[in-house]
């Protein structure tokens, strides 16, 4: 008898304490999740809660609470838990790194690109690269995933694909024109260089394209890559100069020469492979063709008059070259924020936004960006149009106010880019638009 007692209590002991712990446990979840809950009605508010491109999406069926998508994230609150299932909080400030959905042990993890009520006008592209087009192939920012890692490993994947598909009785000229040198476009013609393909990398500007526009001080956030014919490299927090040295010393060991200002006009279909034309009339014969130009074919223009003054710019190449003068900065991103942060440094600065509010800006430049205006060190306007650019002075109107002249020197425009739309169709690619459709997703087992 005095056994069944003493088991009754030693069981009676153990249950409660298990009951303590759960309670413990659900207790710590309720306030987790109140954090949570907080952080989206604030995001909600600021306006980082939609996502404006790629973002993860949560199966909570599959999801076990792990938390290693929030670990494994270099960004800051993109995902959280709430009720015990990952959830997503600030859509709109996640840059795609994929890093989540690699993390995650349950594969519970989806990248999409647009919503139900925004779409992304996308290029047709199946899993191997290949557009509509047979032969054309398509990598890295174009086809939905941006980002340094993604592109690099875009352009490896796309160039081993192109491989399989190459017919030996071509007489082309060569076997394959990659248009573009930014990450993916480097990285495939290090990749074609290493299965002894006959290569030739077209760039309508400078080599590292998109990165190469960004300001010579910005910090570009990355994370480990593999790059064909070097080996893995770690550059989490790297600046333009140190990225674009490494892909050249890597090109020059490999002798590979990429051809810049080189802007491809056309691509023509004929025996059996293709012509590429450029604007210096230059033709190049090849039995397959792969686009890594980025989703910026040009950049958008206001369509204001004045705006083909040279005192315009839609890129900053050297602000440290630049002081003194009365500049303009038209646009409410993280390019327009960075390099108003920049010139403001030496130069009478104001930031020009058509919004009420800053929605899609990284936490360090929101947060840059409030110490400045707090500060007095730049001028924001807010609910803003440039009206028109002149020889001294723009005209700017605020809200529905009359339109007001402001003394100036530059101005420089990041509206972002337009997608090369008419050169995709004339090429024969076609052009759909994705209402929050899944670029990235694992395979049903």
């Amino acid at each position: 008898m005095e056994n069944i007692i003493e088991k009754i209590v030693i069981y009676g002991a153990v249950g409660l304490l298990l009951l303590v712990v759960f309670y413990i446990y659900l207790r710590k979840l309720r306030r987790e999740s109140k954090v949570v809950e907080e952080k989206i009605r604030v995001a909600k508010e600021e306006g980082f809660y939609e996502p404006v491109s790629l973002h993860p999406v949560v199966d909570v069926n599959s999801c076990i609470q792990s938390g290693a998508c929030i670990r494994a994230c270099p960004e800051h609150d993109i995902l959280g838990i709430r009720n015990g299932k990952a959830t997503v909080i600030n859509a709109s400030r996640c840059v795609g790194h994929g890093a989540c959905f690699h993390a995650c042990p349950t594969e519970a993890i989806s990248l999409f690109i647009g919503t139900e009520k925004r779409g992304v006008d996308l290029p047709h592209v199946n899993p191997f690269f290949e557009s509509n087009v047979k032969g054309i192939f398509i990598a890295g920012e174009m086809g939905g995933m941006g980002l340094i890692k993604n592109a690099v490993e875009q352009g490896k994947q796309a160039v081993n694909n192109i491989l399989k598909s190459l017919d030996p009785k071509s007489s082309a000229e060569f076997d394959l024109v990659i248009v573009g040198a930014g990450p993916a476009g480097i990285s495939a013609s290090l990749e074609a260089k290493k299965h002894h393909l006959k290569t030739v990398t077209l760039e309508q500007d400078s080599l590292g394209g998109t990165v190469f526009t960004f300001p010579r001080a910005k910090v570009v956030m990355t994370s480990a890559m593999d790059i064909p014919l070097y080996g893995k490299v770690k550059l989490y927090e790297t600046s333009k100069k140190e990225l674009l040295d490494l892909w050249n010393n890597i090109l020059q060991k490999h002798e590979i020469q990429i051809h810049e200002n080189k802007k491809v006009e056309k691509i023509v279909q004929e025996n059996g492979g293709f012509s590429v034309l450029t604007k210096d009339g230059k033709q190049y014969s090849t039995r397959r063709v792969l686009l890594t130009i980025g989703r910026r074919g040009s950049p958008r223009k206001l369509n204001i008059p004045g705006e083909n003054l040279p005192k315009v710019a839609y890129r900053l190449l050297e602000p440290e070259l630049i002081s003194g003068k009365n500049i303009v900065v038209i646009g409410g991103g993280d390019s327009a924020v960075e390099s108003a942060l920049l010139l403001m440094e030496q130069n009478r600065v104001t930031l020009s936004y058509r919004n009420e509010s800053f929605s899609r800006l990284k936490p360090k430049n929101n947060k840059k960006l409030q110490e400045a205006t707090a500060e007095k060190r730049l001028n924001v306007l807010l609910h803003s149009n440039l009206i028109s650019i002149e020889e001294n002075k723009v005209l700017i109107q605020v809200k529905d106010e009359e339109p007001w002249p402001m003394e100036n020197d530059l101005v420089y425009i990041f509206a972002g880019g337009e997608l090369p739309t008419e050169f995709l169709k004339n090429a024969g690619i076609e052009i759909t638009r994705k209402f929050g459709e899944a670029v990235l997703k694992h395979e049903k087992r």
